[in-house]
């Protein structure tokens, strides 16, 4: 059987090869940081997750390092049997503290809270009413319950008034949006979304992966930014962008959603908990940003500045409160014939096209990081319009 189905993937991967679509994943040699190495050449990063430069921070190398030596490598197990030390709770009371949530629960990623949080708490006769450019992992966790499904054009207020009227024959409602639409960079409109939850009875639950570190003047995400700070039911995040770039997600909201999902969540239930020097960095990593600001303030500033510039250049950039610059080519193969001619030039990007992103709407995502001084952000514009004008992008 598998001669037969071998050829059919050799055949599928020489098609996509063929249409300039593969992605090559390049080795990186060095630390996660603003600059690092790529095939022996120092290039200067602009895709990285790494928004406030926490990657490679010494203050959280240190402490997963003394974690390390006071509580071991790893737990060998999930929460409920074996696999709850004292830190789990310790950071799990900061992630709360840091969103004004009630309670909170880890997983191993994010993908697995989005993944989890749905099924143990909705069942047929509920309704769960989604943005259309959700990440992917809340469209698999919708996937995996049996709540009806309501989807709603992106960030349209309008349309997702009209879903919640088509839904209010159900029993439990529940809003569910990214907080930063990672391709695009737009911020979910979620003081719009809260007024038309409270019309219609219906809970909200936000993803805020991109946004937490990032949006809001402390970097709270968009609560903070929208006022609401405490009033969503259910916020789910990860540790592996903003807050350090290592692994781990979490669900924080009310005390009772919580609970069902510690009880239910089959992602929580059936992996190992998150290790010790994880948990330690990721504490450390709190306590730093309840101290200063300064990391924040850096990278907004860093990000209207690339952004204006960028503008000013004649670039394409779809409109962006995050630090999500996306410069929009359309076309699947510029794309990636511009990333590597920019990696050429020392700046490190990726083209991102059909499926990741609608056909017909390839672009090179910008993120921009706290880690970039201002002289990695003039080579990086420089190089856009020096390529761009070399490919027809700009004039």
């Amino acid at each position: 059987m598998y001669n037969n189905f071998q050829k059919h993937l050799s055949d599928e991967l020489t098609s996509i090869k063929e249409a300039g679509l593969y992605k090559n994943e390049r080795l990186i040699c060095s630390p996660q940081g603003a600059e690092i190495t790529v095939g022996g050449e120092t290039v200067l990063n602009f895709c990285a997750n790494n928004y406030l430069g926490l990657a490679n921070h010494p203050a959280l190398i240190e402490a997963a390092k003394k974690a390390m030596d006071e509580r071991g490598y790893g737990m060998s197990s999930v929460r409920f049997i074996c696999g709850t030390q004292d830190r789990h709770k310790e950071l799990e009371k900061a992630i709360a503290d840091f969103f004004g949530t009630e309670d909170t629960i880890l997983y191993a990623a994010c993908f697995d809270a989005n993944g989890g949080v749905f099924e143990p708490l909705l069942g047929p006769e509920d309704a769960i009413i989604s943005d259309a450019l959700n990440h992917a992992s809340i469209i698999d966790g919708v996937r995996l319950c049996k709540a009806q499904r309501f989807r709603y054009a992106n960030a349209d207020m309008a349309d997702l008034e009209e879903q919640l009227k088509a839904a209010q024959k159900c029993r439990f409602r529940i809003i569910v949006t990214d907080g930063v639409f990672s391709m695009d960079g737009n911020v979910c409109p979620l003081d719009k979304i809260y007024e038309l939850a409270n019309k219609y009875d219906a809970m909200v639950m936000v993803d805020e992966s991109h946004s937490a570190g990032v949006v809001g003047k402390t970097g709270r995400g968009v609560t903070e930014l929208h006022n609401l700070r405490g009033k969503i039911e259910i916020l789910t995040g990860t540790l592996g962008k903003a807050f350090g770039g290592a692994v781990g997600g979490f669900t924080t909201g009310k005390k009772e959603i919580i609970d069902m999902l510690r009880q239910r969540s089959r992602p929580y239930l059936f992996s190992n908990s998150l290790p010790p020097m994880v948990v330690a960095a990721g504490i450390k990593m709190f306590q730093m940003m309840n101290e200063t600001n300064e990391l924040q303030d850096k990278l907004h500033a860093n990000t209207d500045y690339f952004r204006d510039k960028m503008l000013a250049a004649g670039f394409d950039i779809k409109p962006t409160q995050s630090a999500i610059c996306a410069v929009m080519l359309y076309d699947a193969k510029l794309s990636q014939v511009m990333a590597a001619r920019l990696q050429e030039e020392g700046i490190y990007v990726t083209g991102f096209f059909y499926p990741v992103v609608p056909k017909d709407q390839a672009r090179i995502r910008v993120q921009i990081s706290a880690a970039h001084e201002r002289e990695h952000l003039d080579k990086c514009i420089t190089a856009f319009t020096k390529i761009g004008k070399e490919l027809g992008v700009i004039k």
